[in-house]
């Protein structure tokens, strides 16, 4: 099982260091390769690791706090793109870097890709896959803690402070509330889906 997981993990820093990296990611599109890319982790934990359907339970409550956990989720970042701004100077050069990644695109496909595939992909694998595994194979601490910390790693490639670090937070929040509550699995999902949907195309955050 840690074979299969680290090779999933390795083939993840490949993956999002071509998407991020300065010097290959002018090459290829971004939203397609995030889209194939998550797409496929999710084909491998669905592999590696088949059921994990059978915890995701789509019902009011859970669409409810999905809702909820997206709205908090971005009132955070918010307040946090405010005070990075007041505490470093290359923080609204750094995140006006990210939302260029969408110039030129259409926010209808946009929206949908994220939505329907990119969100819900990534949680699969990295809260459905990996935190999962190795709360199984340790415990539930280190689960949360290890896959919160190669969740913000595999950005780091992109030698943005402030990607990494929106990714360290977001995966902190997500890997939490997995740790503590797992049957909202499906809320997790949800949230996912629609902060990176409010977070780019919605209610860009500038």
């Amino acid at each position: 099982m840690m074979k299969r997981l680290v090779f999933t993990i390795v083939l993840a820093f490949v993956l999002w260091t071509i998407m991020f990296s300065p010097w290959t990611a002018p090459h290829v599109n971004f939203w397609w390769m995030m889209t194939a890319s998550a797409c496929v982790l999710s084909l491998f934990a669905t592999l590696f690791r088949p059921g994990w359907w059978r915890r995701v339970h789509i019902t009011p409550m859970n669409i409810m706090w999905g809702v909820l956990i997206a709205v908090a989720l971005w009132g955070v970042f918010w307040v946090g793109d405010k005070l990075s701004q007041l505490m470093f100077d290359f923080a609204r050069p750094q995140v006006d870097t990210i939302y260029g990644m969408k110039e030129g695109e259409s926010p209808l496909l946009l929206t949908l890709l994220m939505l329907f595939l990119i969100g819900p992909a990534e949680e699969i694998f990295w809260r459905g896959y990996v935190q999962q595994s190795l709360t199984e194979r340790w415990n539930a601490n280190a689960g949360f803690v290890v896959t919160t910390a190669i969740y913000a790693l595999v950005h780091a490639g992109s030698f943005n402070f402030m990607l990494t670090m929106a990714a360290l937070v977001a995966g902190f929040a997500w890997g939490l509330l997995y740790r503590l509550f797992p049957e909202r699995f499906a809320a997790i999902i949800i949230s996912h889906a629609l902060w990176d949907v409010a977070v780019f195309i919605w209610f860009p955050i500038m």
